[in-house]
């Protein structure tokens, strides 16, 4: 377990390049139709899955399967929109094994066009394992055990709930794609940064070094995870941090893999305002 925040120079092992324009300084935008010899900006694309059958029912859902709503499915649509209206087209993707990180993916290259390109799926990306919250009501919850504690579940960042026992009904970890691991029994943040850091150094981290625009479809948690790692956030500022629903953020990185510009994680949204209203409406889930 991770338990101080990320130092800037824990990132500078990750190798990466930006695209430079060889007759000038100016950065050049990856996706541009005007590609010079030299070398490409590492552009990282987050993007949290569509609201699920759970998120619409306020219930902890971590490791339990469940799938887009409706407005999920058209929220992920949505994202891949806005990605082609400021021209950025993913040509990797990674996501995690749960289905509404898989289907939010599929949809988004599918409105932009580029469903042939390769995803690659692992469980490290997975949202973190809520334990025996499990299947609970957030609001209930909260008044059975109190908003503090309810907060310190939820996003304190080394705070884990209590573990999942064998008798939950939404007990995941017994479940075929788990075969090959031993899954936890619950996740604090802290678990989730630490299971995440090795796959972004195997798998992220190379084809951002080799110039590919990669999108992550993942979960709330793992992309929270993410955004502390990327943009150096410690752990008391990490609890006020929301990732709003299909809604892209936009990393340009450079060369070690660091931020180009340092600013506010929503602001990478292609829709800032939009974005900071529907982290509020996240943030207000438990009532």
């Amino acid at each position: 377990m991770l338990s101080a925040s990320i130092a800037t120079s824990d990132r500078k092992k990750y190798g990466g390049h930006r695209f430079t324009d060889p007759g000038g300084s100016a950065t050049v935008n990856p996706t541009s139709a005007l590609v010079y010899p030299g070398t490409i900006m590492p552009t990282l694309i987050l993007l949290r899955h569509g609201q699920s059958e759970w998120n619409a029912t306020n219930q902890f859902t971590g490791w339990y399967d469940c799938d887009l709503t409706e407005l999920g499915t058209a929220e992920a649509r949505s994202g891949a929109l806005l990605l082609a209206a400021a021209g950025i087209s993913p040509d990797v993707v990674h996501t995690s094994l749960q289905v509404r990180a898989i289907h939010t993916a599929n949809l988004a290259l599918e409105a932009l066009g580029r469903s042939w390109i390769p995803v690659r799926r692992d469980w490290r990306l997975n949202e973190r394992h809520y334990g025996d919250l499990t299947g609970l009501d957030k609001a209930a919850t909260r008044e059975k055990y109190g908003s503090e504690q309810l907060q310190a579940w939820r996003r304190g960042y080394a705070t884990p709930p209590p573990p999942i026992t064998a008798d939950n009904p939404f007990n995941p970890n017994n479940d075929a794609r788990y075969a090959d691991i031993d899954p936890p029994l619950a996740e604090c943040l802290a678990d989730v940064v630490d299971r995440m850091l090795p796959y972004w150094e195997e798998a992220i981290a190379p084809d951002l070094h080799t110039g590919h625009v990669v999108l992550v479809a993942a979960h709330g948690n793992s992309l929270r995870a993410m955004c502390k790692f990327l943009d150096g956030i410690s752990d008391e500022d990490i609890a006020d941090l929301n990732i709003p629903t299909g809604t892209p953020l936009v990393y340009e990185l450079d060369d070690d893999l660091c931020p180009v510009e340092a600013k506010p994680v929503l602001e990478r949204s292609l829709d800032p305002a939009a974005a900071a209203a529907a982290a509020a409406a996240v943030a207000a889930q438990a009532g």
